[in-house]
């Protein structure tokens, strides 16, 4: 079973910046889809990015297009969130979720196997 694990969250203010990370723990990562998913106090999971491997093809949510960008190391095989301008709503638990093989339901949570613990982002004054 692959574990992932993020690193890099924190308590930043409106309109910083923050790197999330994500590798697997063991080993390397062998999927085609990994990415983020964010969880608000009270609110479902949603998705924020998600790469496609192979074709190095990128999706993002609507909310963070324009001020997060997801890039991919091939010869380690993690994955990276920059996240910019970042807004009070951005406020949540940022999961790294990856797949063997690539879904069209890529936004739906319920189609990851591997999930890593979370990592807490706050933006706030």
């Amino acid at each position: 079973q692959v574990r992932l694990v993020e690193s890099g969250g924190g308590l930043v203010q409106p309109g910083d910046s923050l790197r999330l990370s994500c590798a697997a723990s063991e080993g390397t990562f062998s999927g085609n889809a990994m990415g983020w998913f964010r969880q608000a106090p009270g609110k479902e999971r949603e998705y924020v990015a998600l790469i496609r491997w192979e074709m190095n093809r990128i999706y993002y949510a609507d909310s963070v297009k324009g001020r997060f960008t997801m890039s991919k190391d091939n010869a380690k095989k993690t994955g990276s969130l920059q996240m910019n301008s970042l807004k009070p709503e951005d406020t949540a638990i940022y999961y790294c979720v990856g797949r063997r093989y690539w879904t069209v339901q890529y936004y739906n949570a319920e189609m990851y196997d591997y999930w890593g613990q979370g990592t807490q982002v706050t933006v706030s004054l």
